[in-house]
């Protein structure tokens, strides 16, 4: 049982004196996943390249993984570190992005979970034209079973 120095270190609402709150990395992950997804100028999460292509089709059809594709978390008893990859629209200032992204995910990590987010690694692996998107026919893959 948790004392009250355990309490006070690091002032984390998660150890207290009833018990220890412990919130799993995917929990952690999808807050992340989410709180970057709000952010006007993040068109997806993950990369455009061929192989994550075909991991995100795979994950879209069996539901698995789809909320943090492109997210990878390491959650600490008081901190979490958060590396994430997007794909930008075109014409958005990514220094503005990247700024506006990393203050959304702090707040909403440290609201939800009470944890402080020590650092937001960003890699920024590609760039979205609607044009493009246009011209180009929806994918499906296939369902394998009838």
């Amino acid at each position: 049982m948790a004392d009250s120095k355990d309490t006070q270190r690091g002032n984390s609402e998660l150890v207290t004196k009833e018990g220890k709150t412990t919130i799993s990395n995917e929990v952690v992950a999808k807050i992340v996943a989410l709180a970057t997804r709000e952010i006007a100028g993040v068109h997806e999460m993950g990369s455009l390249g061929l192989g994550d292509a075909l991991t995100g089709m795979a994950q879209r059809a069996s539901k698995l993984g789809q909320s943090t594709q492109g997210v990878n978390v390491e959650v600490g008893e008081r901190e979490v570190a958060v590396d994430i990859k997007i794909v930008v629209e075109y014409g958005v200032s990514i220094p503005q992005l990247t700024t506006a992204i990393r203050r959304n995910l702090a707040t909403r990590v440290n609201t939800m979970t009470g944890l402080a987010v020590k650092e937001v690694n960003i890699d920024v692996t590609g760039l979205y034209f609607a044009e493009e998107a246009k011209d180009k026919p929806v994918e499906r893959p296939e369902p394998r079973v009838a």
